[in-house]
């Protein structure tokens, strides 16, 4: 990974000094400034690390620029047409993918870990029922470790396998008792007869009176929402996962961290905000009100669900979420509900008005997972937990990944300070 090559910083009164450039095997060339400060006594300033690497990586691989985003090399559109999410799942966790035999194999190791402690449902009870769901799953995931302390030598890759088993499998679980807690409907059991995705949603749909059947394209839908969301390179639930893992935090309290990040809107939560930003459009009538709205600099509205931060051409993950939302609407009859004839709406104008179209603004993968989660029954307050379900899988991949390097430490930012000089107590009487 590193090359001969050079980058030399001159500063006034000092002699240059040298420092190595590492070029990746994707992407762009990094200068490695870990000595910066023993060499010159500076250190590097940059908010929200939008020019630096935090780590070395082999997991995930994004390009904004062309709209690209690899799985261990293999790019998204492939992975999801024609792998399922578990075997995303090994993939991300081993670096290949399974054959027939590995696939079977660990595909029944996640159904032997699907159940949670008894106990554990008792933590529910704690919670409100109104209570946001993304509050109760950081609190029940960080218990976690109060329940399963049998596999904390994280040097032992036996023991960092049975907690990514563990977290993955127990995650749908976790999710859908959620769910049914703020519904207060009976908890489901997990079925290990039915696959991963089907499974979750007889635990979030299912009731005990009855026997569910999972419908097909429903199932297929929601699972690849959980591939294109199992991993999306270091972005801020994923740089938490890491930091908080590098004090040696165990793997369910770096999750628990992880989720509670995702929770922010501008993160994990923007598909909640695009719905919500639909209720409060309400009807196509209004679209054009609202779109001269998100073209005033002046007005505060702004259009969620279009755009991304990375992406500067296009989602790739928005055009495969497209195409499973319209096979979503058309096998539930819902071309013509008020909410998703408004999104289409939406839609139409973003990928025709110039003013969006020269801006880019295009919608990503948050605009229709938001839709197809809705039309499935998903209320919009569980949207976000449905992301921390995918994203654990990264998440655990990362944690891995940091833990097993021999170069990883502590995470320890540096800061500008910007405040007050050193001074001097008053004593109390004298500070008028």
């Amino acid at each position: 990974m590193t090359t001969e090559r050079k980058a030399t910083l001159a500063i006034d009164g000092q002699a240059p000094v040298d420092f190595t450039i590492m070029t990746p095997t994707h992407g762009n060339d990094c200068i490695d400034i870990r000595t910066l400060g023993a060499k010159t006594g500076l250190f590097t300033y940059d908010s929200g690390f939008l020019s630096t690497a935090s780590c070395k990586s082999k997991i995930t691989f994004i390009d904004g620029d062309v709209g690209q985003l690899l799985y261990r090399g293999y790019p998204i559109e492939q992975l999801a047409e024609n792998c399922n999410f578990l075997e995303v799942t090994y993939l991300l966790k081993n670096g290949e993918l399974p054959n027939a035999k590995q696939k079977v194999d660990f595909e029944n190791t996640i159904k032997n870990h699907t159940m949670v402690h008894e106990q554990l449902a008792k933590f529910f009870s704690g919670f409100r029922r109104d209570a946001h769901p993304m509050a109760v799953m950081t609190g029940v995931v960080g218990a976690l470790s109060a329940f399963y302390h049998d596999a904390m030598d994280f040097s032992d890759a036996e023991h960092r396998n049975v907690s990514f088993n563990r977290l993955v499998a127990k995650l749908p679980t976790i999710v859908a008792m959620a769910y049914k807690y703020n519904t207060g409907a009976p908890f489901m059991y997990p079925d290990n007869s039915l696959d991963y995705t089907s499974n979750f949603m007889r635990m979030m749909f299912g009731n005990p009176c009855e026997k569910y059947v999972p419908n097909p394209v429903l199932v297929r839908a929601l699972d690849m929402i959980f591939t294109l969301h199992a991993d999306h390179e270091q972005n801020a639930s994923t740089s938490t996962v890491r930091l908080a893992g590098s004090s040696g935090a165990n793997p369910f309290a770096c999750i628990a961290a992880g989720i509670a990040c995702l929770w922010g809107p501008a993160h994990g939560g923007a598909n909640e905000a695009c719905l919500q930003m639909l209720e409060e459009i309400g009807d196509v009538s209004r679209v054009p009100e609202f779109i001269a709205r998100a073209k005033d600099k002046n007005d505060s509205f702004k259009l969620m669900g279009f755009g991304h931060r990375v992406y500067k051409n296009f989602d790739p993950r928005a055009k495969l979420m497209r195409g499973v939302c319209n096979d979503v609407l058309k096998e539930l009859g819902l071309e013509n509900d008020r909410l998703f004839k408004l999104a289409m709406e939406l839609e139409r104008i973003a990928l025709e008005d110039p003013y969006f179209v020269e801006k880019k603004l295009y919608p990503n993968v948050d605009f229709y997972s938001g839709i197809v989660q809705k039309a499935i029954g998903i209320p919009t307050e569980m949207f976000t937990c449905i992301f921390a379900l995918a994203r654990t899988v990264g998440w655990m991949t990362q944690w891995e990944e940091m833990i097993s390097d021999p170069e990883y430490k502590i995470g320890r930012p540096r800061q500008l300070y910007i405040g007050a000089a050193k001074r001097d107590v008053v004593p109390l009487a004298q500070r008028g």
